[in-house]
């Protein structure tokens, strides 16, 4: 069978047999939630975990599941899960790159090494993964990317500051590779939730910096307290985010970017503005640093 049959007969099988989906970070969070929804509706899931006993105890056995050992850090890891994904089911159709962990503190505070730890799940883990997919999606000519950043990926937070460099990060590759990948058939989404109602602020998905500095008290030290507090108590609802993430991927054209939570809307209008107002203000000496005959 030559390569173009076999490709064909891969895209009459995605119209007939649902999706197939590869999905990081699936024990728990989005990543569970998603599974479980995915699979209610028939598709097929290559769900990944450290331990991947954890996503069959929280799912059940199922023949539409295939629970993989998966940590994102791990370049050689991310191609064995991704090779074995596409012999079970034959394809990938959509990748949701959801592994990874919040850091709490200020800048300042942030070891080197808590640092390294939070870019080396948070975005190297996304490119391992990403890199270690893309080669089946191109030889299909078709799938959908999703990465998971966060509102704090659109608009920074006192506190917040490394893990939403991290995500800022995840936001601009994401916008490159929807530009690259366009051509090919396949698409990418960056997601932006809202404080949703997960285990992200527990101890097994928030790490907290060693050293806190005294004189962050009113703001760093005002966010500690606040995300104590709203543990658990948050406005989103992982089972609708999980519903949404199922109408992103049938999607013909789906967004660069796909905000989810009434929070996050409400942020980034706030932001806009600013970023608006600031450049209203500031114009005139942005646009004067260019050479004299470039208006000539």
């Amino acid at each position: 069978m030559s390569a173009n049959t076999t490709i064909a007969t891969n895209a009459t099988n995605a119209n007939t047999a649902g999706k197939v989906w590869f999905i990081t970070g699936a024990s728990r969070g989005f990543g569970l939630e998603l599974t479980r929804a995915a699979l209610a509706r028939g598709d097929r899931v290559a769900a990944t975990a450290r331990r991947p006993e954890t996503i069959t105890d929280a799912v059940g056995a199922h023949d539409n599941l295939l629970a993989l050992a998966l940590d994102v850090t791990s370049e050689a890891q991310a191609i064995a899960a991704a090779e074995a994904a596409a012999a079970r089911f034959g394809r990938i159709d959509v990748l949701v790159n959801n592994a990874g962990y919040g850091l709490l503190g200020a800048v300042e505070e942030a070891s080197a090494q808590e640092v390294e730890q939070q870019f080396a799940t948070n975005v190297f883990g996304v490119l391992n993964v990403t890199r270690a997919v893309l080669p089946q999606m191109r030889r299909q000519r078709s799938g959908h990317v999703v990465n998971i950043s966060s509102i704090g990926g659109y608009a920074a937070y006192p506190g917040w500051g490394v893990y939403g460099a991290t995500k800022f990060a995840v936001e601009g590759l994401t916008e490159a590779l929807d530009a690259e990948l366009s051509p090919l058939g396949i698409r990418a989404t960056v997601v932006e939730p809202g404080f949703f109602r997960t285990d992200f602020l527990d101890a097994s998905s928030l790490v907290r910096v060693g050293t806190e500095i005294a004189e962050y008290a009113e703001t760093v030290g005002a966010m500690r307290g606040h995300m104590a507090s709203a543990n658990h108590q948050q406005p989103g609802d992982p089972a609708k985010l999980a519903a949404a993430l199922l109408v992103l991927a049938d999607s013909d054209n789906p967004p660069v970017r796909l905000p989810l939570g009434s929070d996050t809307v409400a942020r980034i209008a706030d932001k806009n503005r600013k970023v608006e107002s600031e450049l209203a203000a500031w114009q005139a000496l942005a646009v004067s640093t260019d050479h004299t005959d470039v208006h000539a």
